[in-house]
């Protein structure tokens, strides 16, 4: 586990579901970094667990802890790998003690199926790029945010996933949506988050990883400033 301790009294944890990339490790000093700025707030502490390696807070320590942030990952949310089975069991306790959860991509993925949801490959594809996400209308109200001010009716947000929610959980709001993905954000009372998307990213990080993904032919590109994707 590494912490990164701010002391205002607030407590974090990242629940990182991929290893850290070399260029991420190099320019941005990890992916918990990249999370920290994305989503931190001045002061608090954050505490990182490396899932997809085995690690995981310990039960008796989930209680002292404010939120909880599930990052993506090359893995598929669907698998049965048994760190992928334990975390959907904590997922499960977390929810039952009403604790603010945060699933980015992966962590979207895996917080809909460890609730009861569906999840799977998706029909249409890979989505790499920057992709126009709606708001439905009567979406619920927007507790996340840290103002009262409105949201616009669409925002434009980076995605790179091949899989997606099929059907939310029980109980859950579906308040995005996008051309190719009918559950972009879905929320849970007030207390689960899942953004299929990745609002912590920037085009560098983005491009790196498309990188990553020609280097091991799972895609073609043929005009990367643009981001026009053909797929295998």
């Amino acid at each position: 586990m590494v912490t990164n301790n701010n002391g205002n009294g607030r407590r974090y944890a990242l629940l990182q579901a991929a290893k850290d990339s070399e260029h991420v490790k190099k320019v941005y000093g990890g992916y918990l970094k990249v999370y920290e700025e994305a989503f931190g707030e001045e002061g608090a502490s954050w505490d990182l667990f490396r899932v997809c390696e085995g690690e995981f807070p310990e039960f008796s320590e989930l209680h002292k802890y404010d939120g909880f942030v599930i990052s993506g990952s090359s893995s598929d949310a669907f698998g049965d790998d048994y760190w992928i089975l334990k975390l959907c069991f904590i997922l499960q306790i977390l929810d039952v003690m009403e604790k603010k959860i945060l699933g980015i991509c992966f962590g979207h993925q895996v917080l809909c199926r460890a609730l009861g949801g569906r999840v799977g490959r998706a029909k249409r594809g890979w989505d790499i790029g920057v992709t126009q996400v709606s708001f439905a209308k009567d979406r619920a109200p927007l507790w996340y945010l840290d103002d009262h001010h409105d949201m616009p009716s669409s925002l434009s947000i980076i995605e790179i996933h091949q899989d997606e929610v099929f059907e939310v959980p029980v109980g859950a709001d579906v308040i995005a949506s996008s051309e190719k993905t009918g559950v972009e954000i879905f929320v849970v009372e007030d207390h689960i988050l899942g953004i299929q998307g990745h609002p912590e990213y920037n085009k560098d990080i983005l491009f790196n990883l498309i990188d990553r993904l020609l280097g091991m032919e799972k895609i073609e590109v043929i005009n990367k400033l643009n981001i026009h994707i053909f797929f295998k």
